[in-house]
């Protein structure tokens, strides 16, 4: 193993036996690559190698095969080589090593919940009433806590353990899923926040745990299972971030180097290292964007956490999706590293093989959180071996280990058993402590501490070097790398190219922006400067202001989608929390200043608002300036909330009162005083002031038309055409005798706004609030931003009579299966037995030149070249590769999942076309675990058994076989656990069962079915597919890093090399001997201690190591007689096949179950779905009692006045705003419900018909009961039902408010369905809400419409139907009165009375006088009765019941458009 002494030089001998290990990479060719000649060029005399390494790399590159036109990126990276020349030009340089030996002592890791504690899913009943008991529950805890010290209960996870590593070893972890393996490299890396307590001593070279997380965070990372990266930025864009954060200031780095060099350099080597520099111009993407192979995204997380640079690296299953040669070079990579550089290390692995295995210093195994072993790995199996496990030579070291500690597969040594070994966890881990090994380990420890402490060498040089790396001017007390001005410059640029890169995004909301602006002018183009001008300029404002305000609502879920990110990357010391806060502040606002301008101009100038430079300036600052407000407000609640229903449950606290409050609904001088104080916090109503003082300081309106009171009617001339001494203007501001109204009057009498305020008010409280929101989101992030933790906690659904039943029965087969372990054998001889019985005919699969071409930006790209095999039943195929090879492409092409690019070749069934029923008669895990999250495992497999298995099987003969998968997938601890709880493993497993459920005729294909599962998972999957192949099924699947074992437990191979070319399809032989001997023929020998998987792909080249042998393997394949043959043998199945007459069947069908039993089961999954998620139909149901609550408290009991009248109409209004919520909280769980529904609909389950009608089905019960509630909190309050309708009317009412319910949630559904992703779906819905709202007759008066929207979408918008029908019922017959300063006041001419001067006026017009008979000051009200009011709004009482049912009619219509949208529209490109 190679060493470093402290001046950091290489002890040669050991690299001698590094290389006899194949530490080295390349140790046959070595090279060094232009990256290494630049650092040793720039090196200093000192390092005198260096010229022998530019000289050998020249050799090298000298011998490049350029055969294949590959340039200098092609050339093998040789990591010792440029490791070592850079630490040594470091060292020379006087840079300190930073060496990090951890200790560890007495670690106990705990969390909350007692050992049989069980945590169950809450429902929504749960919910309703915890809801009204949690004050009572809250009171009762405050009190019991106040008399009693209760304290949580809490249970061990991780025992107490100790243990050394030093600096430059490597420690592998071992256990089983559940032992603890996760926790422990957590706690090493000192993440604590998942956990009740961490008790014992953690030290890191002498450096204590808390002192370490305070300064040095950055230094001990935790690189975990699963991949979190931005989808939208490149691979090099990923780490060019990640590397800027972590450059060391100019004392770290070599002298001339500067910091773009040194990234660029890092970069390139990360790239090299890991095989990914092909992919550094790709979008790392996700399972919504296209972007790199999922291996090469596990290898972004990986050279994202070495970019870091830390000394103490904690891998968490790190290989996972990574094929075995990959796997190999990652860890020979992290072992060259820790040579080289000084490095601790802790990786945990499952399915490590020998190669892998030798290449650590130390071995931890856990069992059940226990330490059951620590120490060398070259003595752990004779530590087990003596303990009395059975000696298993052909099993690898790892899993040989694991295995001990798995009571399903440990075997015991000849004449032992358990009842004479120690095999508890406990009695593993007392074995362990009165062991050899023990004491060595404690002498290792006391020493090591003694060294820290006295000569402290190491903790010197470490906090130097720590210290060199900071940026000039940083305290030395920071634990980043980077000032924070620094890392807002670094993630500004990063998030700025999150937005530019999300192409379809930008142009999405730029085109919506630019859409709404042209409605909105539109709607209300060229306002006059008369009196009918005044309240439609102040509309138009409101709604401009309000259509950009709300739209930075899509702020909130954006933070919480990136809450990950943040975590992860703060944890690696790239930034503080606080720096993403001005990021995103920065960045956004080059993109929102453009949109706000576009959208600002087009509504400004469109309307004719004041035409003038500094009246559009000033009102695009007031837009943008609340814009941005908003946008801070909206961001701080999503730092807050721990999910996005928390967060909209607290915006319904606020958006509405927002609405009202700021100064346009309600006059400020109206308002209730004790909401009074909403106006003073409301950002929106600084704003809007401003721009209404902006526009009314610089207009006079005149007044005439209907504001002149008395007027003419058609057909009189009773009165002056102009304002007469015996008229009156009704227009707030107006002044006796004068026709003109200056604008700062009427927003004084109308709104009580002072003009003079614009400047030293509204601005700039609009900015102070601007400030404070910045200031509020950095106090979120960094004090109070929740912690998601990902740990995998199961939760339950509470079991039933049947299920507790169920379970009981699996518990006592598991007992009495761990009892029967010698009867495997027999069991396997009496399968293949009925192997005969049961293959009668099965039919085989055959491909012949299969070819796959993919568009692409400069034309098509082939995946698949010419691939040909062959399944035949009863027998069990692997398809291997590098990864990127195109095995995941070739399963999807032969499984008929791809629906873009040209699939050629033949693909047949016993020689014959492809049926309909193909999909039917096959079974696909994939490799993403896609399912219904609030099923039960138990329930996701009968669902696909009940829909999968032909109807004329009895449902209990189903449900019999679905229990079986459970117990032979090992997942009866966890039958009644929720899908989306439970672990990677757990997951994959759960997917596989859910295909096996389905109990395919035809063919079985898997997609990497091992991938994330421990060897000895792994190990009883493969063997359970051995069965199932030998009882005659066809099994086809994808596989990484196989054992030996699991190598041999296939019956054939598909290997594939980049390209999608062939190199190999045939058997594999006893002992893999048949395919040895191939490679051996062609000059690639398999060394005997050597796993055949792992060579195989090295001796290709899928590796970082060159290729074995000069030609490429795909052409000595294409040459080869096994070539030949099995274009032979594919001949013979063929006619085989042809040979076999076809059954006079029934005519086959896509789907196994009729259309109503389809329904009724996808239904019932739907109403579980629904009542187990809390928090969507709860927060709905919230969010209407709150809206409907709020709105009604600002207009309680209304009375008979004018005012009151105008508050019944907004109060009706709200309604229509309904729809608009339902939308934004419903389309994300539609489109994801979608994609569960297109892997399922892959296999032909059930029918996209089905899923649409299911999907509304469910909604409708929680729909009824909102728009109840709704109502209820509506009609009552407000005091509705005092017209001639009476009670009878609010019954309508409440029909109406269902129907818009309805239609909400259809119109919701439609977006859905015709949307690719959630991020495009909600940019329809302020356009819809926009829309339905202004051109329904009531924003912009009927009457005052252009006729050119008057004629097609004022009648085309159902909110028409729904305001019509509403108002009319509340208003009809409803008596008018006016309040004492409604009345308009005229004096009449001399000698008449006000009924003489104003009857014919009235008599017309409508309305009262409320003193006819006086001669002076004469009191008009303008309504009498509330049809006054919607008679000239082309509302008619008479037409409530038709204009009801069109609303209805929208809704069937929107129901029936989603159902044909989910047939034709998947959006699954794959």
């Amino acid at each position: 193993m190679l060493h470093l002494d402290q001046t950091g030089h290489v002890d040669s001998p050991q690299v001698d036996a590094a290389s006899e290990n194949h530490v080295d990479v390349q140790q046959a060719e070595r090279t060094f690559n232009e990256l290494a000649r630049r650092l040793s060029g720039q090196s200093y005399a000192a390092a005198q190698p260096s010229k022998h390494w530019q000289s050998s790399n020249t050799a090298s590159v000298s011998g490049t095969d350029l055969e294949k036109g590959e340039g200098p990126e092609k050339q093998p990276f040789d990591l010792r080589e440029y490791l070592t020349s850079s630490n040594n030009a470091n060292q020379a340089a006087g840079i300190k090593h930073k060496h990090v030996g951890v200790t560890w002592e007495d670690l106990e890791v705990k969390v909350i919940g007692d050992t049989d504690h069980k945590i169950f899913i809450p429902t929504f009943g749960d919910a309703v009433i915890n809801f009204f008991l949690a004050p009572f529950l809250w009171l009762w805890g405050a009190i019991t806590s106040f008399f009693t010290n209760k304290q949580l209960s809490t249970r061990t996870i991780l025992h107490k353990s100790s243990g050394v590593l030093e600096p430059g070893e490597m420690c592998l972890v071992l256990g089983c899923p559940g032992a603890g393996c996760t926790t422990f490299l957590k706690t090493i890396a000192n993440r604590r926040d998942d956990y009740a307590s961490v008790s014992g001593n953690i030290h890191y070279a002498g450096i204590d745990a808390e002192e370490m997380a305070k300064h040095y965070r950055g230094e001990v990372v935790y690189n975990q299972e699963d991949d979190i990266h931005i989808a939208t930025l490149t691979v090099a864009q990923t780490l060019s971030f990640a590397l800027s954060t972590k450059t060391p200031g100019s004392n770290g780095r070599l002298p001339g180097v500067s910091r773009k060099e040194f990234d660029t350099m890092i970069q390139d080597s990360l790239l090299q290292m890991l095989n990914i520099s092909h992919t550094h111009q790709t979008l790392v993407g996700d399972e919504f964007v296209r972007g790199v192979s999922g291996g090469e995204r596990k290898r972004v997380s990986i050279a994202e956490m070495m970019a870091t640079r830390a000394r103490v690296q904690c891998w968490d299953n790190s290989t996972r999706g990574l094929d075995a040669s990959t796997a190999l070079d990652f860890v020979k990579s992290l072992r060259i590293m820790t040579d080289v550089l000084g490095q601790t290390t802790f990786v945990s692995l499952y399915q490590a093989g020998e190669s892998i295995y030798e290449l650590f210093d130390k071995v931890l195994v856990l069992d059940k959180g226990r330490q059951v072993y620590f120490g060398p790995p070259s003595e752990a199996r004779v530590y087990f071996e003596n303990l009395g496990y059975r000696p298993l030579p052909r099993q690898s070291t790892a899993d040989y280990l694991t295995g001990c500690t798995d009571p399903n597969e440990r075997q015991f040594a000849d004449g032992r058993s358990e009842l004479d070994t120690l095999s508890s966890p406990e009695g593993l881990e007392n074995a362990f402590y009165t062991s050899p090994t023990y004491n060595n380990l404690r002498d290792s420890l006391e020493k090591f501490n003694l060294r820290m402490e006295t000569e402290k060498a190491d903790q010197e040089a470490f906090r130097a070097a720590v210290l060199a790396d900071k940026k000039r001017g940083l305290s030395k007390k920071s634990p980043y790398t980077l000032g924070f001005i620094g890392q807002v410059k670094a993630l500004t640029i990063r998030q700025f190219r999150v937005r530019l890169q999300d192409s379809f995004q930008l142009k999405a909301s730029f085109g919506v922006e630019i859409c709404l602006g042209l409605i909105i002018g539109g709607a209300f183009f060229n306002l006059p400067d008369t009196a009918a001008g005044g309240f439609t300029r102040g509309s138009v404002i409101f709604v401009a202001m309000l259509t950009i305000c709300l739209e930075a609502f899509s702020e909130m879920p954006m933070q919480m989608l990136g809450r990950p990110i943040v975590n992860k990357q703060t944890t690696y010391g790239f930034y503080r929390p606080a720096a993403i806060v001005f990021a995103n502040f920065f960045a956004d606002i080059p993109f929102s200043a453009v949109r706000v301008f576009v959208f600002d101009v087009i509504v400004y100038f469109m309307p004719k608002l004041a035409r003038s430079a500094g009246g559009f300036w000033t009102y695009h600052l007031f837009v943008y300036m609340a814009y941005l407000a908003m946008q801070g407000f909206f961001r701080t609640f999503g730092l807050l909330c721990v999910n996005f229903d928390s967060a909209f449950r607290l915006a319904t606290f606020f958006i509405p009162n927002m609405i009202q409050y700021c100064g346009y609904m309600i006059p400020t001088f109206n308002m209730k005083r004790w909401l009074f104080w909403i106006y003073y916090i409301n950002p929106i109503s600084y704003a809007w002031a401003g721009a209404m003082e902006n526009e009314f300081m610089r207009v006079t309106l005149t007044c005439d038309g209907n504001y002149v009171v008395p007027r003419n009617a058609p057909g009189m001339n009773k009165y002056p055409d102009v304002l007469g001494p015996n008229q009156v203007c009704t227009l707030f501001g107006a002044t006796s005798g004068s026709d003109q109204i200056p604008g700062k009057d009427y927003l004084m009498a109308g709104y009580a706004i002072n003009t003079a305020d614009i400047w030293r008010r509204n601005l700039a409280v609009t900015i102070g609030l601007l400030i404070f929101f910045l200031i509020t989101q950095l106090i979120a992030i960094e004090y109070f931003s929740p912690k998601i933790s990902d740990n995998s906690v199961y939760i339950y659904a509470k079991d039933d009579k049947e299920t507790k039943a169920l379970n009981a029965t699996q518990r006592e087969r598991k007992v009495q299966r761990n009892e029967k372990h010698d009867e495997e054998k027999t069991e396997e001889q009496s399968l293949k037995e009925r192997k005969a019985v049961m293959q009668t005919h099965r039919k085989a699969f055959t491909w012949e030149d299969l070819n796959y071409h993919v568009p692409v930006p400069d034309g098509t790209r082939r995946l698949l070249h010419d691939v040909c095999g062959y399944v035949k039943p009863g027998t069990l195929t692997a398809l291997m590769g590098a990864s990127g090879a195109g095995k995941t492409t070739c399963l999807d092409v032969l499984a008929q999942r791809k629906n873009i690019g040209v699939v050629s070749g033949d693909i047949l069934v016993d020689g014959r076309p492809l049926g309909p029923d193909f999909a039917r008669g096959t079974a696909y895990a994939e490799q993403m675990d896609v399912h219904e999250g609030t099923a039960t495992v138990r329930e996701a497999m009968r669902f696909s058994a009940y829909l999968r298995q032909p109807a004329e099987i009895p449902l209990e003969e189903k449900n019999r076989y679905v229990e079986e998968i459970i117990e032979l997938l090992e997942l009866q601890d966890i039958s009644e656990a929720l899908v989306f709880s439970i672990s990677i493993e757990a997951r994959k497993r759960l997917t596989i069962g859910v295909e096996l459920a389905s109990k395919p005729a035809l063919l079985l294909f898997l997609d990497e079915p091992t991938s994330g599962l421990d060897a000895q998972s792994a190990w009883n999957l493969v063997r359970f597919l051995r069965k199932l192949a030998d009882q005659g099924q066809a099994i086809l699947c994808t596989i990484h890093q196989p054992s030996s074992l699991l190598f041999e437990s296939f019956d054939r191979l598909l290997l594939l090399e980049s390209g999608g070319e062939t190199v190999y399809f045939g058997d594999i032989g006893k002992d893999s001997h048949i395919i040895q001997e191939y490679f051996a023929r062609h000059g690639a020998y398999c060394p005997p201690n050597m796993n055949p998987a792992e060579y195989m792909l090295e001796a290709i080249g899928a590796g970082l190591a060159p290729r074995v042998g000069p030609r490429d393997w795909k052409d000595i394949w294409l040459d080869s007689p096994e070539h030949e043959r099995v274009r032979a043998e594919i001949s013979e199945i063929k006619a085989q096949g042809l040979a076999v007459p076809v059954t006079a069947e029934m005519q086959p069908t896509r789907y196994a179950t009729p259309f109503l039993y389809q329904l009724r089961t996808v239904v019932r999954r739907n109403n579980i779905a629904l009542w187990r998620s809390p928090d969507y139909v709860f927060s709905r149901l919230f969010v209407h009692a709150f809206f409907s609550l709020f709105i009604s408290l600002s207009f309680l009991q209304l009375g008979n006045s004018i005012r009151d009248l105008q508050y019944r109409i907004f109060g009706i209004f709200w309604l229509v705003v309904l729809p608009a919520i339902i939308m934004t909280q419903l389309e994300p769980l539609f489109i994801f419900n979608r994609r569960i529904f297109i892997r399922e609909s892959s296999s032909r389950i059930y029918s996209p018909y089905v899923f649409a009608i299911a999907q509304l089905i469910g909604e409708i019960p929680y729909s009824i009961l909102c728009a109840v509630v709704y109502w209820a909190l509506m009609v009552y309050p407000m005091g509705f039902g005092k017209g001639a309708a009476g009670i009878n009317g609010t019954g309508f009412q409440l029909l109406l408010t269902i129907f818009m319910e309805l239609f909400g949630v259809s119109i919701g559904q439609l977006i859905a369905s015709i949307s690719p992703s959630i991020q495009i779906a909600v940019l329809f819905n302020p356009f819809v809400g926009v829309v339905l709202a202004i051109f329904c007759g009531v924003t912009i008066p009927y009457p005052t419409l252009i006729p050119f929207w008057r004629d097609w979408l004022y009648q085309l918008t159902p909110y028409t139907r729904t305001l019509a029908a509403m108002l009319s019922t509340e208003l009809h017959g409803l008596p008018i009165r006016c309040a004492s300063d409604e009345f308009a006041v005229f004096n009449p001419p001399a000698t008449q009375t006000c009924q003489a001067w104003a009857g014919e006026f009235i008599s017309a017009f409508g309305g009262y006088l409320d003193n006819p008979l006086d001669t002076a000051a004469c009191r008009y009200c303008q309504y009498s009765v509330g049809d006054d009011f919607f008679l000239p709004l082309n509302i008619s009482f008479d037409d409530r019941w038709r204009d009801a049912f069109i609303l209805f009619s929208y809704f069937i219509f929107n129901t029936i458009v989603t159902i044909i949208a989910s047939r034709f529209l998947r959006y699954a490109k794959r």
